[in-house]
């Protein structure tokens, strides 16, 4: 399982609305709905998301990359949690390192372009953890 769980009420760059979210339930919501993930009783799990209080309600994460790592000339820390699946290899490291995602202007789906996973990272997740599956299985038959 590859999961990216809404980050709206747990990532550090919202740190200023925790208290207003602790208090309605929201972050607590959020938390556990990471841990269901995270519990899960299947062997391979990454649990991919921002920067944000998982790290202290739950554990460090195994991994923090950038999207630079992976072929996109911008910084945007994503961390990853994993079970049974090695870290991510940087597939193309590339210059740049635009900050334009934190500099967003405000907008109606401003939440939903912070949250887009870059294809570059998406690609190094199914062609490396994908290409491990299949080699076990193909191992196992």
């Amino acid at each position: 399982m590859i999961a990216h769980p809404p980050c709206t009420d747990l990532s550090v760059s919202g740190a200023r609305h925790f208290a207003t979210k602790r208090l309605d339930g929201r972050q607590q919501a959020s938390a556990s709905f990471f841990m269901m993930l995270a519990k899960a009783g299947i062997p391979r799990i990454a649990i991919e998301n921002p920067v944000c209080v998982m790290s202290s309600l739950y554990r460090k994460p195994d991994q923090i990359i950038q999207p630079w790592q992976f072929g996109h000339g911008e910084t945007k820390a994503t961390c990853l949690w994993l079970k049974g699946l090695p870290l991510l290899t940087p597939t193309n490291i590339v210059e740049g390192r635009e900050n334009r995602i934190h500099r967003m202007p405000p907008s109606a789906d401003r939440w939903k372009l912070r949250s887009e996973t870059f294809q570059g990272i998406a690609d190094a997740m199914a062609d490396q953890w994908g290409a491990e599956q299949f080699d076990l299985l193909r191992n196992i038959a």
